[in-house]
């Protein structure tokens, strides 16, 4: 019995520590919203602290289309319990990999600038795509898209539809905009002042704040940046007579994983507490009402009213066709 006893205890001691061991949440994701400076962190301390039984581990890629691209190569191999950063215009081409389940969220907390029904890919951000500039150095900004493509006068970076989504918001923006006969040509006159098409949107952005062009596709949210973080108020986002396009970031979780924690975090996701820190540290809008920033919340607010082009059935098909049409008038 001697023997015995202290053998009894390290099996209990070992137990109870098996049973304390937190289980791992692994989530794809890029490296923009899991960089020390961004959201990633501050999401995971504040759930690791609510959710003590869980422990957050981000995969980070360069992109959103890096991180797209590795979910479809992996595909049922997936390593990841839950993706996070794909958008509404990725999720028919990602249903079609049959990796993803519903999950357990209520979605009539959901406050977007529209209906939101589906149960597999869950809205945490949002925003609307629109160009940058500086106030002080364009006194005469472009009051419409066709404008902008028609102004010679302005120099213009953008995005690689191919590679990111911001690029890819601008796909979008000029087929609705423009007759599909009319297409290719706005392209071209585009190209006439574009100063480079980059992979990212880092590259950019980068290259517009060194005065390396008048303005930058990005989205309606990235002037507050420079408010919250640098107390600078000349940087402005257009308003074009158009109307834009919504880009709405989505999380879903991996099928057949069984891991508690992802059904945990997705809750999370729209919490007030995980929405201010995105709202405020991946320069987005909340997906639920909640008051998190003065700047924050009238831009939200101001958001539901402003006209937003109906780009929801937009097919994966179209994107394809629309990316060579893309290609083909820039290399023409």
């Amino acid at each position: 019995m001697k023997k015995t006893l202290p053998i009894l205890t390290a099996l209990f001691t070992a137990s109870t520590f098996a049973q304390a061991a937190p289980q791992t949440l692994d989530v794809y994701t890029y490296d923009s919203f899991s960089a020390d400076w961004s959201a990633g962190p501050k999401v995971k301390a504040a759930f690791e602290q609510q959710f003590p039984q869980c422990k957050l581990n981000y995969v980070a890629f360069d992109n959103n289309g890096t991180l797209f691209n590795r979910v479809r190569l992996e595909g049922k191999k997936i390593k990841a319990d839950v993706v996070l950063g794909l958008d509404s215009y990725q999720i028919e081409e990602a249903q079609k990999l049959n990796i993803f389940e519903p999950n357990k969220v209520d979605l009539s907390q959901l406050r977007l600038p529209i209906k939101w029904e589906n149960k597999t890919f869950l809205p945490f951000d949002y925003a609307q795509y629109a160009f940058i500039y500086d106030k002080n150095k364009l006194a005469n900004p472009p009051k419409s898209l066709k404008e902008l493509v028609e102004r010679q006068d302005l120099k213009v970076l953008y995005q690689d539809p191919r590679t990111s989504s911001i690029g890819r918001g601008l796909l979008l923006w000029m087929n609705a905009v423009y007759p599909a006969a009319d297409v290719a040509n706005a392209w071209k006159t585009l190209s006439k002042h574009t100063v480079t098409v980059t992979k990212g949107w880092t590259e950019s952005y980068g290259a517009f704040l060194k005065g390396e062009g008048d303005m930058v596709l990005s989205v309606n949210t990235s002037p507050i940046y420079h408010i919250l973080s640098e107390q600078k108020d000349n940087y402005m986002a257009t308003e074009f007579a158009e109307g834009s396009v919504l880009q709405v970031e989505v999380a879903a979780k991996v099928a057949n994983r069984n891991n508690a924690c992802a059904d945990e975090f997705l809750g999370f996701l729209l919490s007030p507490q995980a929405q201010a820190d995105i709202a405020k540290n991946n320069v987005m809008l909340p997906v639920v009402e909640t008051n998190i920033e003065s700047h924050i919340d009238a831009l939200n607010s101001h958001s539901k009213s402003m006209r937003i082009l109906d780009t929801a059935t937009v097919t994966s098909g179209q994107l394809k066709g629309w990316i060579n049409q893309w290609q083909k008038a820039l290399s023409k």
